[in-house]
């Protein structure tokens, strides 16, 4: 007899994983990949943080179970992050210290939210962001933020559309894979719509200090209800490290914590004292924060225009979106040329369907979080490339 197994918490592969998964299986073989599949900074995190961890794992303590909601001096320390950035003032009681954004994410939908309810997410958007809505039981709707929106969802065409409003919605600012940067009135007209209307609303500020005009608002300044989700891996550079965390509103709280302790007890402690650390050198991560809008503009200059295409305005984050339609293609396919550009050039890109399940084909995601040498090199891998692969396909760029 078959024994069971789930038929409704089947997702989609994460292709930008299984894109480094390839990459790994080539470099084994001795290959220099060029890795611009993957959002990774590939500088580590400010000294003092490994000092931090150094220092507390000859502490007994350190190797304990933490809070279901983290450390109290870590949390407070983000409450202060808070204050200096944004002059915020966030209750350390509602901030949870979190294994990685993703459990964030997760507390978010399971307190916030019952089986069956309607959550709507911009597309092109983070793959993680549905598929996990939808082995939780919660139902995506998707909301177009393509360049014909201008690369941002439209609360008149959600309302447009006749049906009924949705019970949350989830939107990021900087956002993966566009790199569009939402403005401070943008924020907080979302902000005060979502409230009126009782849509439950959550923003991914994951990308916050990863930004080239200046740092965003918070959505923590505009209302008492949203849920702002946050991490170390981007901007601190501590992606492997698995901290992230998450302000909730007053009401739950309480809910959160108990499904925290049942999920996974505590974040990781030791990591933990290093994530503290992380706030007490912000000059470097800007420089790093520069050295990233410097990538962008080798790659934005040196690329083909075609091969850009209408790409979306990457004014935050590490990402170009590149619009792949331009180049004459019959029929643009972002998979099959994302698994040439890697088997014969060497270089890593994820393919847009991993963002946009519509249109995604005629996208690729290209990360500019690596060295510049890369940057460079990949600008020059592709350009050698890139006629070849369009005679192959049958481009009318290649005539």
């Amino acid at each position: 007899m078959a024994l069971k197994k789930t038929t409704t918490n089947m997702v989609p592969t994460f292709l930008a994983m299984a894109v480094m998964n390839a990459t790994k299986e080539l470099e084994a073989t001795g290959a220099d990949v060029i890795h611009l599949e993957v959002g990774q900074p590939s500088s580590p995190p400010p000294p003092a943080v490994n000092r931090a961890l150094i220092k507390a794992l000859d502490e007994v303590s350190t190797h304990g179970y933490s809070v279901a909601l983290g450390e109290l001096p870590l949390r407070r320390r983000i409450v202060g992050h808070y204050a200096d950035w944004y002059g915020a003032k966030v209750d350390p009681a509602c901030t949870a210290v979190t294994p990685g954004s993703s459990l964030g994410f997760a507390l978010a939908f399971l307190a916030g939210f019952d089986r069956g309810d309607k959550i709507a997410v911009a597309t092109p958007g983070y793959p993680a962001y549905r598929n996990l809505l939808k082995a939780l039981g919660l139902e995506p709707v998707l909301m177009s933020a393509r360049a014909a929106e201008g690369w941002l969802p439209s609360l008149e065409a959600l309302v447009a559309s006749g049906e009924p409003l949705p019970d949350g919605m989830l939107l990021a600012s900087p956002a993966n894979p566009t790199g569009v940067v939402m403005s401070d009135d943008d924020v907080r007209d979302v902000c005060i719509w979502c409230h009126k209307n009782g849509v439950r609303l959550i923003m991914d500020e994951i990308y916050h200090g990863l930004t080239f005009g200046g740092r965003p608002t918070t959505a923590l300044l505009h209302s008492d209800s949203v849920i702002v989700v946050n991490s170390f891996s981007k901007f601190f550079a501590m992606t492997g490290w698995r901290v992230g965390w998450a302000i909730f509103p007053p009401d739950l709280v309480d809910t959160v914590e108990r499904l925290a302790q049942n999920m996974y007890i505590g974040p990781p402690r030791p990591m933990q004292a290093g994530a503290i650390a992380a706030f007490d050198d912000y000059a470097a991560l800007d420089a790093e924060a520069a050295r990233y809008r410097e990538n962008r503009d080798i790659l934005t200059s040196r690329l083909p225009q075609d091969f850009l295409g209408d790409m979306a305005p990457s004014d935050g984050a590490f990402y170009l979106y590149v619009d792949i339609s331009k180049l004459g293609m019959k029929t643009p396919d972002s998979i099959a040329m994302a698994e040439a550009m890697l088997n014969e050039t060497h270089v890593a890109v994820t393919p847009g369907v991993d963002f946009d399940t519509v249109e995604g084909h005629r996208h690729l995601r290209l990360s500019y979080a690596g060295s510049t040498a890369d940057m460079k090199e990949a600008s020059r891998r592709i350009n050698d490339w890139l006629p070849s692969y369009l005679r192959q396909v049958g481009s009318s760029a290649a005539e």
